[in-house]
């Protein structure tokens, strides 16, 4: 028995394994149930006493070389190149595409960057607003119709509690916190109980802008329109001012711009007229001044205000307002290359 427990030492100490199959292979040849060294084990009640000593002995020997034998052929083995470094194994085994921004998004930013390099500077404040800063504050009377169910969405239990309807709601937290000079532009979401159409929704975004200070004038006004239309829109862009009426703003005006689709000579985009209105505007009354705490007889300033889905219309000319909040990422993958 001793012979052949050294036989299989000699085997044991040039087993070679050239992959995992190989050595899973050795393994049940000499350490599994029908192994070699299970065999020697079941005929070593046969050995003689006195040599059950030096046979153990050799036994124990034989096994414990197999074993090294194989832990270290699987370790040479789990430690090769095997093509995966560097690879995260976790990740999903399909690629991931990037995604985009929204072009609401998009034109928002830009918005933003054109007044940010006129010094303006951001102002947010709550959607879920007061009576008094969406409508009091802003000199819209008791009466006034946008106070009505069919415009606004009031908080049931309490009537004094709605979303607000503009981000004019901003200018009136800031201003009543604030003196002049102030220099601020609100974007944000705003909501309006309307039904949903392509041309209409219940929630959209606006962004206001809104500058107080010491002899401003409508001359001041028309100037920063007049650069953002050319920077919105481009150099040839023209702007026309038409009187309105705002009850947060006297005089009150809404800006067109020439169509940047047509040129200005007329297209069913711009209903043949070669103008397309994009925002409203005005000097700020001096009564939203003092409601606010600000002495409308040493400071004035003007406001303006405009939807970002009109402006990304006008951009980019999507024809239907729900695209905008479907998330179809078909019609989002268009704007892969827009920022």
């Amino acid at each position: 028995m001793i012979a052949k427990i050294e036989q299989l030492l000699k085997e044991v100490e040039t087993m070679h394994a050239s992959n995992a199959e190989e050595l899973e292979a050795l393994r049940i040849k000499y350490l599994s149930k029908k192994g070699a060294i299970n065999d020697l084990m079941a005929d070593f009640r046969n050995v003689a006493s006195d040599q059950k000593k030096v046979v153990g002995m050799k036994l124990n020997e034989l096994k414990t070389l197999v074993q090294d034998k194989i832990n270290a052929l699987k370790e040479q083995f789990e430690s090769q190149d095997n093509g995966c470094d560097g690879v995260d194994l976790t990740r999903s085994a399909y690629p991931v595409e990037l995604g985009t921004r929204h072009p609401l998004s998009i034109v928002r930013n830009e918005i933003i960057d054109i007044f940010a390099r006129l010094g303006f500077s951001i102002a947010e404040g709550p959607e879920i607003e007061d009576d008094w800063h969406v409508f009091s504050a802003l000199n819209f009377a008791e009466d006034h119709p946008a106070r009505d169910m069919q415009d606004t969405f009031f908080i049931e239990s309490h009537p004094d509690i709605l979303l607000r309807t503009h981000t004019s709601s901003v200018q009136s937290r800031v201003m009543e916190v604030s003196q002049p000079p102030i220099r601020i532009i609100c974007p944000g979401r705003v909501y309006r109980n309307e039904a949903i159409s392509y041309r209409a929704h219940c929630f959209f975004h606006q962004v206001e802008a809104l500058y107080v200070d010491k002899e401003v004038s409508f001359t001041d006004l028309k100037q920063v329109l007049l650069l953002f239309a050319k920077e919105m829109f481009g150099a040839d862009t023209k702007i026309r001012l038409r009187p309105s009426y705002f009850p947060f703003t006297e005089p009150s005006a809404e800006m067109d711009i020439s169509c940047n689709i047509c040129g200005g000579k007329g297209c069913p985009f711009c209903k043949h007229t070669g103008w397309v209105e994009i925002l409203g505007c005005g000097m700020v009354d001096p009564n939203v001044l003092d409601a606010n705490g600000i002495d409308s007889k040493i400071y004035s300033g003007y406001a303006l205000g405009m939807g970002i889905e009109r402006i990304t219309n006008l951009k980019y000319q999507v024809k239907d307002l729900r695209m905008f909040s479907e998330n179809d990422t078909r019609f989002l993958k268009e704007f892969e290359a827009a920022y």
